[in-house]
C-alpha cells in the first residue's frame, strides 16, 4: 500500500483565528444566550455572533479594510460596540452596531489617534461608555466617557500618562481605571461618578503591576478583586475592600494569575494559573466556600474568560500545542465541556502532531532558560532546527498552535523547533521579565548563543543546519544574531524587527515614547550603547541567507527599520529577500496575506534547512 502524502502547508494553517493581534475578546449576550467575537473566516477581522450551544455563526460586519478588535454587548441586549484599525495602522475607531445586525455608526473619527475599549465599557445602565483615547493628546491615553443618549462626551482622566478603564462598579456609582506608567509598573484608579473625582488606590514605590479586575458582587461586600506582584515575583489574586481601603490576598500561587472574573449573580470566582506556560483553570463557589469540580479539559492556553450573565456557562478562548485558539463554553452545571466552533479546517490528524517537551538550559550566568523543545518524530540521523524567537520581549512563548500551525508544518518535514523564554520574558518572576530593561542585544543575545550551544549538545541534532525565526523583538533578535553571531545559522526568517535602536525609540507611537527611555534606551544619553547593540551596526559581517518581511503601515516598528538593513546588504551584494505588505501594520488583519508570508517564511527555511 503507498504511503499517504504528507499534509501540505496550506493544510496545517487551514485555521480560523480569534481575536486579531491586539488581544481576544468575546462578549456575551444579557440573555446568555449568545456570544459575540471577532474571526477572519471571511479572509478579514469582522464581528460575529453565534448561538452559545453552538450551531452556525451569524457574521455582523463586513469589513474589506477595516479589523475589527474588541467588543462590549449593551446591556439592553440591543447594540453591540466594537473598535475598528484600517489595514493595521491601529489607530482605531469606535462603532457600534445592532445586536441583530445591520450598518455600523461610527462614533469617533480622529484618523491619527487611537480609541480603545474593553468588554466591560457599558455603564450598568447602559446609557453612556467608558473608553482610552489619545484624540487630545496623542502622547497621553485619557479615559473618556460618552453619553450614547446625546453624544456628549466627558473626560473622566485627562493627566499626563496612559490610562485605560476598566470595570463599573454594579451599582455604576466607580469606575475601575489602571494608569500603566511601564510593562511592570501600574496603579488602580477608582473614578466616583458622583464628583468625578479620580483617587490613585495602589500608590507604591519601584516597580509593581497592579491590575483591576473584577468587583465583588457577593451579599455585603463593597470592593474588587485585584492582581499583583507587590508580595513578590508573581501576580497574585487580591482583594480590595472599598470601605477600608485594606487588601487581602486571595490566591496566592507560586505562578502567575490570569483573567479573574466573578458570576453576576456573585457566588463563583473563577481564574486562571499560568503554571510554566500552561493554563490551569480554577472556579470556587463562593457560596460554599469550596471549589468547583470541572469538566475535564485540554491541556493548553486560556487567552480569555467570561461568565454568562446567568452564571451558569463559562466562555474561554483556549488553544494548545496540537490546535488553535478557539471558544469553548463551559458548562458548570452538568458539566460539560463544549467546543463552540471548529477552528482546525485543514483535515490533519492530531495524532501526527508533536506536544512539546519543556526544557530549561542553562545561560552565561548561570540562570536556567525556559524552552519549547518539539523534536520531529521519525527521522533517521540528525536533523536540523529552527530557534523561535518571541515578540514583546516582555511577553511569553506558551504551548500552542503557533504562528496558525508553522511549528507543526516543519516538524512535518523532519525539522526541530526550539521556542525559547529568553530573559525579559514573562511568566517567569518580574525580576526575570526586567532583565531585557536596557539591554537590548545583550545578555538576551547571549542566552541565544547558549541555545545554539544546548541545541549542539543534543545527539539528534545537525549544528550546521540551525535555522532562526521570529517576529517584532523576535525580528529584532534574527538581525541581532546573522550581524552579531554569523557563524551559527544556516538560514534566518525575521519580521519587522528593529534594525537601529536610535531610529527605532524615536519612531514609535507618541504614547510609548515615554516608555523607550527606561525600556531600550535615550537616544542621546545612551547613544553609544545604542548604537553598540543596533544590528545596523554589525550589518556588514551578515552571510547568512536572510528573508525580511515588513508591514507599510506598522506604526510600532516603522518600515524604515527593514528597509535601512536591506538596504545596506544589497549595497554589500548580500543576497536578501524583502516582501513589504502595504496593507498590513505590525501584524496580518488579511488572511491572504498571512497565508502568504507563513508559507513563504516556512518554505524559505525548509528549502535551506533540508537542501
Amino acid at each position: 500500500m503507498a504511503s499517504q502524502p504528507l499534509p501540505t502547508f496550506e493544510q496545517f494553517a487551514a485555521v480560523r483565528r480569534y481575536g486579531g493581534n491586539t488581544g481576544f475578546s468575546m462578549a456575551w449576550s444579557p440573555d446568555s444566550t449568545e456570544i459575540a467575537y471577532v474571526t477572519n473566516i471571511t479572509g478579514q477581522f469582522n464581528l460575529w455572533k453565534q448561538s452559545a450551544s453552538g450551531g452556525y455563526p451569524v457574521q455582523l460586519t463586513f469589513f474589506t479594510d477595516r479589523s475589527a478588535r474588541n467588543m462590549a454587548w449593551s446591556p439592553d441586549g440591543q447594540t453591540i460596540l466594537f473598535n475598528a484599525d484600517i489595514d493595521g495602522n491601529e489607530m482605531h475607531q469606535l462603532f457600534t452596531i445592532p445586536a441583530n445586525g445591520g450598518t455600523p455608526t461610527q462614533l469617533t473619527d480622529v484618523k491619527d489617534a487611537t480609541h480603545l475599549i474593553g468588554p466591560g465599557a457599558f455603564s450598568p445602565d447602559g446609557r453612556t461608555i467608558a473608553y482610552g483615547a489619545n484624540d487630545l493628546d496623542r502622547r497621553n491615553l485619557n479615559v473618556v466617557m460618552c453619553d450614547m443618549q446625546t453624544g456628549e462626551v466627558t473626560r473622566l482622566i485627562s493627566d499626563e500618562g496612559n490610562f485605560f478603564p476598566a470595570e463599573w462598579s454594579p451599582d455604576g456609582q466607580n469606575l475601575l481605571c489602571v494608569q500603566a506608567r511601564f510593562n511592570s509598573d501600574s496603579d488602580i484608579i477608582l473614578v466616583n461618578m458622583a464628583d468625578r473625582t479620580a483617587q490613585t488606590l495602589t500608590t507604591h514605590e519601584g516597580e509593581i503591576n497592579y491590575g483591576p479586575g473584577p468587583w465583588a458582587r457577593e451579599k455585603g461586600k463593597r470592593g474588587f478583586y485585584f492582581t499583583s506582584n507587590e508580595s513578590g515575583e508573581h501576580h497574585m489574586l487580591g482583594y480590595y475592600n472599598l470601605k477600608s481601603g485594606r487588601r487581602k490576598w486571595v490566591v496566592t500561587p507560586e505562578w502567575d494569575v490570569e483573567g479573574a472574573r466573578v458570576s453576576r449573580d456573585g457566588r463563583y470566582l473563577a481564574w486562571a494559573v499560568n503554571e510554566d506556560g500552561y493554563s490551569h483553570l480554577r472556579v470556587r463557589d463562593l457560596k460554599k466556600d469550596k471549589m468547583a469540580k470541572l469538566a475535564k479539559m485540554p491541556d493548553g492556553v486560556i487567552a480569555f474568560i467570561s461568565f454568562a450573565p446567568d452564571g451558569k456557562k463559562i466562555v474561554l478562548l483556549m488553544g494548545g500545542a496540537s490546535f488553535c485558539v478557539q471558544p469553548f463554553v463551559l458548562s458548570l452545571k452538568p458539566k460539560q465541556w463544549i467546543p463552540l466552533t471548529a477552528s482546525m479546517l485543514g483535515g490533519v490528524d492530531p495524532q501526527t502532531m508533536v506536544e512539546p517537551e519543556l526544557i530549561r538550559f542553562e545561560t552565561f550566568d548561570g540562570r536556567q532558560v525556559p524552552a519549547w523543545l518539539y523534536q520531529p518524530r521519525g527521522v533517521m540521523g540528525k536533523a536540523p532546527v529552527v530557534l523561535s524567537v518571541h515578540g514583546g520581549p516582555e511577553a511569553q512563548e506558551r504551548p500552542v498552535y503557533a504562528y496558525s500551525g508553522l511549528y507543526q508544518y516543519w516538524l512535518s518535514r523532519g525539522i526541530g523547533v526550539l521556542a525559547t523564554n529568553i530573559r525579559g520574558s514573562t511568566g517567569y518572576g518580574k525580576s526575570y521579565q526586567q532583565l531585557i530593561r536596557r539591554d537590548w542585544g545583550g545578555g538576551e543575545l547571549k542566552d541565544q548563543e547558549y541555545a545554539v550551544k544546548y541545541l549542539h549538545s543534543l545527539d539528534w541534532v545537525d549544528p550546521q543546519r540551525i535555522g532562526f525565526f521570529g517576529g517584532s523583538f523576535g525580528g529584532f533578535s534574527c538581525l541581532s544574531c546573522v550581524s552579531r553571531l554569523p557563524d551559527l545559522w544556516a538560514a534566518a526568517v525575521g519580521w519587522f524587527g528593529p534594525s537601529n535602536l536610535i531610529t527605532f525609540v524615536k519612531s514609535v507611537p507618541p504614547w510609548w515614547r515615554r516608555y523607550m527611555k527606561g525600556w531600550v534606551g535615550d537616544p542621546d544619553e545612551d547613544r553609544d550603547l545604542l548604537i553598540e547593540r543596533s544590528p545596523i551596526t554589525y550589518v556588514g559581517n551578515v552571510k547568512t541567507p536572510l528573508y525580511i518581511i515588513q508591514g507599510a503601515n506598522d506604526p510600532r516598528v516603522v518600515k524604515a527599520e527593514s528597509d535601512q538593513f536591506v538596504e545596506k546588504l544589497r549595497e554589500r551584494g548580500v543576497p536578501v529577500q524583502y516582501d513589504v505588505y502595504n496593507d498590513e501594520g505590525h501584524g496580518f488583519t488579511k488572511r491572504a496575506n498571512e497565508l502568504k508570508a507563513l508559507k513563504d517564511s516556512a518554505e524559505f527555511l525548509e528549502q535551506r534547512l533540508l537542501g
